[in-house]
């Protein structure tokens, strides 16, 4: 399912269709900067997934009612919009709802990056008599117990981007096991000799923090590449700047050969870390998202490659109306990842992941 080709790089014109709506592809342009933007950013003109919903996740979330039909209401309990990924989410989702959904009604928080603050929050939504939650949680064992309060109060329950520890109705999302792997495969390749990695990794107790650093360990097994240093950066960009001027303290000269990270944003802080050391010409930086940023930076030869991870939006709403509707999900709807680097940037420029 994955590989260091461009396996994932047709385009997905695929005459199928959502109800009475044709799954057309939608997009706008990016700024090109590294501050969060992406093309898929506009909600669009059509009800329809985003461009990373292959045949299989198009086929999953195939809507048999009238969009207009639809008459509940959903929650949304995100981790946090403090962050780019977060910020675009709860944002998007109840525009995308009020664009094709216009009897849904959409209840958006954010959890402040705190699992107690999104706990509560999840049990205000429960007390306000919502049909369908769309967590996102801080931590996937701490918001176990108010997912289980909410399916115990009938509400069915849908975990965006993020996993959670007990039974979901459906989790959306691209394989975070998989993006790391894809990216070790990536550093295994670029040294074939081997290479000395520091890890920068995401929030302790986060599904992603734990898949991600999973799937990198799995591809550099039995190969010259090893993790000499880990440390959490929170998925922060400054924090990803502190943590990486730390490490370049710590490691001198040619001791480090390449960073992975489990996101854009903290790559965005250790690139500032390590050209403001003057080290850019012997250090690599590999990490996971696809940001526009990202992109432009992997273009610039700043970067040397970055997984792809959409963002959730539209398939989270199209899956909480199939609930309204009380029609049949999958439990597992997986969106298209590809390693993106400076063979195939050029293809996803102008409709990045996020």
């Amino acid at each position: 399912m994955h590989a260091l080709m461009n396996t994932r790089a047709r385009r997905f014109a695929v005459a199928a269709a959502i109800g009475s709506v044709a799954l057309l592809s939608a997009g706008c342009t990016s700024t090109g900067s590294a501050e969060p933007n992406s093309a898929n950013e506009a909600v669009g003109d059509e009800l329809a997934p985003s461009i990373y919903c292959g045949e299989e996740c198009q086929a999953q979330l195939a809507l048999d009612v009238d969009p207009a039909s639809i008459d509940c209401s959903v929650g949304v309990s995100w981790s946090s919009a403090s962050f780019p990924y977060g910020a675009k989410s709860t944002q998007q989702i109840p525009e995308f709802a009020e664009a094709f959904f216009p009897g849904m009604q959409v209840t958006v928080s954010d959890g402040q990056g705190d699992a107690t603050t999104q706990s509560g929050q999840v049990d205000d939504m429960i007390a306000q008599g919502i049909d369908v939650l769309i967590v996102s949680p801080q931590d996937a064992a701490a918001l176990a117990g108010a997912v289980d309060r909410a399916t115990d109060a009938g509400i069915k329950v849908i975990a965006a981007d993020r996993a959670v520890d007990t039974t979901v109705s459906t989790y959306i999302g691209s394989d975070n096991v998989e993006a790391g792997q894809v990216s070790g495969e990536a550093i295994v390749a670029d040294f074939p000799d081997g290479a000395k990695v520091v890890e920068l990794a995401g929030s302790l107790g986060a599904s992603p923090t734990i898949d991600r650093g999973d799937g990198f360990r799995s591809a550099i097994e039995g190969t010259g590449v090893e993790i000499i240093a880990t440390q959490t950066a929170n998925y922060d960009r400054a924090e990803g700047l502190k943590v990486m001027e730390d490490f370049l303290q710590r490691f001198g000269s040619g001791e480090i050969d390449a960073v992975y990270t489990h996101n854009d944003q903290m790559s965005f802080g250790a690139i500032q870390a390590i050209k403001e050391a003057g080290r850019e010409g012997e250090i690599k930086v590999y990490g996971i998202d696809g940001e526009s940023g990202a992109l432009d930076l992997v273009k610039a030869g700043e970067y040397a490659a970055t997984v792809g991870y959409p963002l959730v939006v539209k398939e989270s709403v199209i899956a909480a109306a199939k609930l309204c509707a009380d029609e049949a999900i999958d439990e597992r709807i997986v969106l298209d990842s590809t390693l993106i680097n400076a063979d195939n940037v050029d293809e996803y420029t102008g409709r990045a992941p996020q």
